[in-house]
């Protein structure tokens, strides 16, 4: 069995102040040595380097070139990943100076996702993606690694074949992909207009990737969506349908987890996979209550939804929903119950009233109204399907008739005063 690649983990960090929520480097690392995990590369040794400005050519000063030299060889590395997003030339000139394969954050995402999509549609996005990253660099073939587990070759190792990728062939291939995932679009539209018309409302779970979605998917539908402790456990968008607790109904998805940094290649690459989002009535933006950097990851998972919707505000039918609140200490977990937030575990099931109750709340101010109906008493079958397509707030029986108050879409109450008989 072919053994693992060993990997140096490095996350430059800028020493002057920067704007924003600033993460923390420590936390930074951890996830650059998470994103390596998740392609199951073993980590030879990481390390937080500060810079004092960019250089062009090599990003680190000439000395701290020459410093990691020495440690890359030491430990025994197969391959650099450098957490940060380097050009071409930095990339050339520090593989020349290190004699190792060096990758940047942005390939190594696009080579988790090359390893993790499974349906037609992911690998068609994941592929193009790739392509346009690679338009503009050298690239080494490790055929036998791709194979193995999926992939593009980035971790390709030194003394290997390098070869140039023809850019016309890749024009020409990015051009087959995107005509095939605009046919897949149409296809993800004409199912979205049958889920129109059923209809229910749909919930979408977004946030940064490895903060619970899956778990929380899983706990609500009882599915077993692939849900394990590594950053993008999760690719290829899953949806079933839920009633809920109050008796409504709910379609629930859930998504491809954002991450900070995430490469433009792959924004725009997953577009189509994206609009599920984009359609969703409802958005839970589920965080990880204990991570460290928690309000970092709010603000990358905020800014790409603002991409996605083109606007400069959060789309109003956002619901922060706090997750692994087990993980917290007493007093804290207290404090975010104290001031009414939506705070769960989706592992112990903790808190699951509260976010029902958000989600009614939410449906009620859009998807549903309230409407009034006299029915006849010995009238079941339009009671049963105002059980069935909607939520009763209340039913009073009145000599021979029954008075209903119940929440219903606005399809469905067109579909109801259509085909049933009330007063």
């Amino acid at each position: 069995m072919t053994a693992h690649p060993r990997a140096f983990v490095m996350h430059p960090v800028l020493k002057q102040p920067q704007q924003g929520v600033v993460r923390a480097p420590e936390a930074c690392l951890e996830e650059a040595i998470g994103l390596a995990h998740a392609i199951d590369l073993v980590i030879a040794d990481s390390l937080i380097v500060p810079i004092a400005a960019i250089r062009p050519s090599t990003l680190f000063g000439s000395g701290k070139v020459e410093e990691l030299k020495e440690l890359i060889a030491t430990a025994e590395t197969d391959v650099v990943i450098v957490n940060f997003s380097l050009s071409p030339v930095q990339q050339r000139n520090l593989e020349k100076s290190w004699n190792v394969k060096v990758i940047d954050r942005t390939a190594l995402i696009l080579e988790i996702f090359g390893a993790r999509a499974r349906t037609h549609e992911g690998k068609l996005q994941v592929e193009l993606a790739a392509l346009d990253y690679q338009k503009s660099r050298l690239v080494r073939s490790w055929t036998h690694l791709e194979r193995q587990r999926g992939g593009f070759g980035f971790l390709g190792g030194p003394g290997e074949s390098q070869i140039e990728i023809d850019r016309r062939l890749i024009r020409d291939r990015m051009a087959r992909l995107k005509r095939e995932l605009t046919q897949v679009s149409r296809t993800r539209e004409l199912h979205r207009k049958v889920r129109r018309d059923v209809p229910y409302p749909v919930v979408a779970l977004v946030g940064y990737t490895n903060a619970g979605k899956s778990t929380l998917f899983n706990k609500l539908t009882g599915a077993s969506v692939l849900s394990m402790d590594k950053l993008f456990a999760t690719l290829d968008p899953t949806m079933r349908s839920l009633v809920l607790p109050g008796g409504g109904k709910i379609i629930l998805s859930d998504t491809v987890g954002f991450v900070s940094d995430l490469p433009t290649q792959l924004v725009a690459a997953f577009r189509a996979t994206l609009e599920e989002v984009l359609e969703a009535d409802i958005l839970l933006h589920v965080r990880d209550a204990s991570h460290i950097d928690s309000e970092a990851q709010k603000q990358d998972v905020e800014q790409v939804l603002k991409t996605l919707f083109k606007t400069d505000v959060l789309p109003a039918n956002v619901v922060e929903v706090y997750n692994k609140i087990d993980r917290l200490e007493p007093d804290h977990k207290a404090a975010l119950e104290e001031k009414n937030i939506v705070a769960i575990s989706a592992v112990t099931g903790e808190g699951m009233q509260r976010l029902f109750s958000a989600i009614d709340t939410e449906m009620a101010k859009g998807f549903f109204t309230c409407h009034d109906y006299r029915l006849h008493i010995e009238d079941g079958k339009s009671l049963a399907w105002l059980h069935a397509h909607g939520k009763v707030m209340e039913q009073i029986v009145e000599d021979e008739y029954i008075h209903v108050s119940v929440q219903l879409s606005e399809e469905n109450v067109r579909r109801f005063e259509s085909m049933h008989t009330y007063v």
